[in-house]
């Protein structure tokens, strides 16, 4: 197994650092410009991050989270939003209509550019041990979260990353066997034994969630709308007009 393929199934999610740690400039720096090297669609780069590390504001943003203490704990918070912002200017620049962000195709780039610039960082920060979580909860309180960084129309928020130096060792937590993601040719559906067997390995690991099964876990996620006001503040922000 080569080093790299070795840091990449090494991944865990931390949720406790130490509170009395800064990040280096420079490896912050190099944590941000490798997030910049990920590809993006028509290298569009429809994506911004936006770092946090005043105390009092990763305090407020951690509550509009949904009270996650580690938001608060960790060195810097970096919140990666999907930004057609600039594509807005572009456009003005060259007298075009900048309609298709109207349509739900943008939101699946603007995630996907997202997604892909935060897996770069989140490689970037554990080569230098340092410890990551992402934060999904940042689409939580979406309205409150856009006034708090000043965000213009066509930039929303996505998901935070949480990066400090780990306070507590964590395992790495078993995935589903390749089984049940990997095909080849056509999708495959017998997946149930799979995802039976896998209820019985992660219980061990889902302390923090109960100690409950994946499925019971996922189901309860699935059963309801977890963040309602998200389609009206996209709305407001200039999306989905055509779709919603």
């Amino acid at each position: 197994m080569n080093p790299i393929i070795n840091h990449l199934q090494n991944h865990r999610s931390f949720r406790k650092y130490k509170t009395d740690k800064t990040i280096p400039k420079a490896q912050l720096d190099s944590i941000i410009r490798s997030a910049q090297s990920a590809p993006s669609w028509i290298n569009g780069q429809q994506y911004s991050i936006i770092a946090i590390q005043n105390p009092e504001r990763k305090q407020k943003i951690a509550e509009l989270c949904g009270n996650q203490p580690y938001i608060a704990e960790c060195s810097v918070f970096l919140v990666f939003v999907a930004d057609f912002y600039r594509t807005h200017l572009a456009s003005e620049q060259h007298q075009g209509s900048h309609s298709a962000v109207e349509n739900v195709d943008a939101l699946l780039v603007g995630a996907t550019d997202v997604g892909l610039a935060c897996e770069n960082a989140i490689i970037a920060a554990e080569s230098f041990d340092l410890g990551v979580v992402c934060i999904g909860g940042i689409r939580r309180n979406m309205a409150e979260v856009i006034d708090f960084l000043k965000l213009p129309k066509h930039v929303f928020p996505v998901v935070g990353l949480c990066v400090g130096y780990p306070d507590v060792e964590m395992p790495i937590k078993p995935r589903f066997p390749k089984e049940a993601i990997y095909f080849e040719e056509t999708y495959q559906t017998d997946v149930a034994d799979l995802m039976s067997a896998y209820d019985e390995t992660i219980i061990p690991f889902s302390a923090r969630e109960g100690g409950i099964s994946w499925t019971k876990r996922v189901s309860a996620f699935y059963d309801k709308d977890y963040y309602p006001s998200i389609a009206e503040t996209l709305k407001q922000q200039g999306f989905l007009m055509k779709d919603i």
